[in-house]
């Protein structure tokens, strides 16, 4: 068991989730900081939000279309590969679906703003993803994870070229997360 996963299993299931709730909220604060420093103001993401049927639907599509290849992956492929060492399962299994909501939004919006918003617009594509990929190191010991989270990646960086819209990715971002919270909450239902 590496390193991680041992303080992780010495967390409360209340001490892990006001974990994720404060390091969404270091992004966002180093986005508004990063933004500020690159850009001259804070707010200067904002310029990439258009309120957008088709945007949004577009998003949705694109998050619905995440989900249901994670799911023939995880049919198809051994269940280790999937194993983040139980961290997204314990953030999820005993949430209401309104919480899983809530943070899957509170995640989307955080990480977009920092890494399309901000990384994605002033450093491109490629360093965006990479970065997005290692801010998310619990998976850098499991290959498939973090090869999934890399393709994640720059699949979103390539929707915000090509819509050029935070809300398009914030969308697919919030679909994905929402729809995997809620079938880790109700398949680990059924495991118990």
């Amino acid at each position: 068991m590496n390193k991680q996963a041992e303080i992780v299993k010495k967390l409360t299931d209340r001490e892990l989730l006001l974990n994720l709730y404060v390091t969404q909220l270091v992004f966002l604060v180093i986005a508004l900081l990063l933004s500020w420093w690159w850009f001259g103001s804070v707010f200067a993401f904002t310029q990439f939000i258009e309120f957008r049927y088709d945007h949004l639907l577009i998003g949705l599509g694109f998050g619905l279309s995440i989900v249901f290849i994670e799911i023939v992956l995880y049919k198809l492929l051994p269940e280790k590969w999937f194993d983040d060492g139980g961290i997204n399962k314990r953030v999820f299994s005993n949430r209401h679906p309104l919480h899983i909501l809530i943070i899957s939004i509170i995640v989307a919006v955080s990480e977009e703003i920092m890494f399309r918003g901000v990384i994605q617009s002033q450093f491109g594509i490629w360093i965006a993803s990479v970065t997005f990929a290692l801010i998310h190191f619990r998976y850098l010991s499991n290959v498939f994870l973090f090869s999934f989270t890399v393709f994640l990646s720059f699949s979103l960086g390539l929707l915000f070229l090509y819509t050029e819209n935070l809300l398009t990715v914030i969308t697919a971002h919030v679909v994905i997360d929402f729809l995997l919270g809620l079938l880790l909450r109700y398949n680990s239902d059924k495991s118990q």
